[in-house]
């Protein structure tokens, strides 16, 4: 294998977020360690938002201290604000996500202000992380489609991908299809548009609502993105998109890469393992196809 890709488990934060009823701390765990086995080694373990809007991520920080054990993982936990920025800094945290939405509607009813309201203070908080010697990495959500606005244009969404990038050149920046209605032609067309610009970092959030995910990976691949969100399992789904599911499954996308011959570092039979385990959480919707597929775990 000549080409590597890096996967980003995100089942811990996005996976779990929108499911109901509380999820034990210690089951989170376990699915932190599940998932670490089958050799992921960057996860999004949680988010420091505030306990009223996503009550699920309430024990962020205990997961965090047991995650920052794990040898070698790359934990990232969300923060929206200078709240969560100060939380996240003080439990120990050393990679912080931000996100806003490139649609002024989702961005209002995922985070109650405007578009430019949330970059003024993700700019300041780039700012203070760098200072600090944190990685950030740059979530923007509703990149190729919005529950509430439909199609997003390539250069509505362009924009605010140079603005963020000028905060930071060296940054992660991720380009997000929060409701999973984006098409494979628009993703490779806006990737490329992406790195033909700006050469930074791209990575790319998927979700698989409308049964595109993999389609949409590829897409992003051909088109130079070499790092990429899933969740084992399949679990996931914004609590502020209507109709969104879960995100494209762990286990979906590195078999899209085994296939096409590209490195990932992953366990085939940990990962399912680790995929199984999500998929038993109570009030979680599992997804993705290789999950149990008998032919697939063959050819392991």
């Amino acid at each position: 294998m000549s080409e590597s890709a890096t996967i980003s488990d995100v089942a811990p934060r996005d996976g779990l977020q929108s499911i109901g009823g509380f999820v034990p701390t210690e089951r989170k765990i376990a699915l932190v360690r599940a998932i670490h086995a089958a050799g992921i080694r960057r996860m999004e373990i949680g988010s420091f938002v505030s306990p009223k809007a996503v009550p699920q991520m309430a024990d962020t920080g205990e997961v965090l201290r047991a995650a920052l054990d794990l040898p070698g993982l790359e934990c990232t936990v969300l923060v929206p604000n200078r709240r969560g920025f100060d939380l996240a800094a003080g439990s120990g945290a050393q990679r912080l996500g931000l996100f806003m939405s490139a649609t002024e509607s989702h961005n209002k009813a995922n985070l109650n202000r405007t578009r430019e309201e949330s970059f003024a203070d993700l700019a300041a908080i780039v700012a203070d992380a760098r200072a600090a010697g944190l990685l950030v990495r740059f979530n923007l959500s509703t990149v190729f489609h919005c529950p509430f606005e439909g199609v997003v244009p390539d250069e509505e969404a362009l924009d605010w991908v140079e603005r963020i990038v000028a905060l930071d050149p060296a940054m992660e920046v991720a380009l997000c299809d929060t409701t999973g209605n984006a098409a494979p032609d628009q993703v490779r067309r806006v990737f490329e548009k992406a790195f033909a610009s700006w050469g930074s970092r791209f990575a790319f959030h998927g979700h698989d609502t409308y049964g595109m995910g993999v389609a949409n990976v590829s897409a992003a691949w051909a088109a130079g993105c070499r790092i990429f969100d899933s969740a084992s399992g399949g679990l996931g789904g914004c609590p502020f998109a209507p109709g969104a599911t879960g995100n494209v499954a762990t286990e979906d996308v590195a078999w899209l890469f085994r296939r096409m011959g590209v490195e990932t570092g992953i366990d085939w039979n940990r990962l399912l393992e680790a995929a199984d385990l999500a998929a038993t959480i109570p009030g979680g919707m599992p997804g993705g196809r290789m999950r149990g597929v008998p032919a697939a775990r063959r050819a392991a």
